[in-house]
């Protein structure tokens, strides 16, 4: 009986010191787990849109005119997944660039069709975008931003960066033909205007994270 006593004794003792020593290890683990891999903004591509330039994106109504083809133009809406359904061409692509880029766009597609297409694109109802801040700022979420808004908008409209906040660690989760981007960007550069961080225009779905 002494001996089964101290034998119980023993295991009891021995799994919080391997609890502990499990713990040890997942944190040793933890510490030295690699970083996922990012960009720097500034060596992202494509390069951003100007200023004045407007981004096409999820939601927009959007009023596609064939100069002289009337059966070929139509008021669309942008659907979830960046397509739009148009005569003659069914799904093409049309968030994530410009007015005119798709126009241009239009016109290449439309040459089997007509011989010198001439296409005008407009929107007529931009929805308001709608991204994530998450991470060291003052009010973490899901903040609805003016079109056309840029990430220093969006740390506004988060309530800014916390005093603990790495203000060189700052990024935006993008996914763009399916692949996921990190993009890196800094204080300095996005509220100075610098750069590609600087003129860099979100769009829904994007995510901002201050680390």
């Amino acid at each position: 009986m002494l001996t089964q006593a101290r034998r119980l004794i023993t295991g009891a003792a021995f799994w919080p010191a391997a609890i502990m020593l499990s713990s040890h290890v997942l944190l040793i683990a933890c510490a030295s787990a690699p970083k996922a891999p990012f960009v720097w903004a500034d060596d992202w591509s494509p390069p951003p849109v100007t200023d004045g330039e407007y981004v096409i994106g999820f939601g927009d109504t959007l009023n596609v005119q064939v100069w002289e083809q009337e059966k070929m133009s139509a008021v669309v809406r942008v659907r979830s997944d960046g397509m739009v359904s148009l005569p003659f061409l069914n799904d093409v692509p049309a968030a994530g660039v410009t007015p005119v880029a798709l126009a241009r766009d239009l016109e290449s597609r439309l040459k089997p069709f007509i011989v010198t297409p001439r296409v005008l694109v407009a929107v007529d109802d931009a929805r308001p975008l709608s991204v994530s801040v998450l991470g060291q700022v003052g009010t973490p979420g899901l903040h609805s931003l003016s079109p056309g808004a840029g990430v220093a908008q969006a740390l506004a409209a988060a309530g800014g960066l916390k005093d603990f906040a790495k203000k060189d660690r700052i990024f935006v989760l993008r996914t763009d033909d399916e692949v996921p981007l990190r993009i890196r960007m800094t204080w300095d550069a996005i509220t100075a205007g610098l750069g590609v961080a600087g003129q860099f225009r979100l769009r829904t779905g994007d995510v901002v994270v201050v680390e």
